[in-house]
């Protein structure tokens, strides 16, 4: 089964509190959430991985 991956966004004056990133393929192992970025704000550094 494909990753999920749960990232929130820290910028305060972002409203997304997190999101979820389903991938549908097999990722790089060196694939993380600094290739993301946010879908509201844009920002890259602001997003942190929520470990369960």
């Amino acid at each position: 089964m494909p990753p999920t991956k749960e990232v929130k966004c820290t910028d305060d004056d972002c409203f997304l509190d997190m999101f979820e990133n389903h991938y549908t393929y097999d990722v790089p192992d060196d694939h993380g959430v600094s290739d993301l970025s946010c879908p509201v704000c844009g920002g890259t550094d602001c997003l942190e991985a929520i470990e369960l």
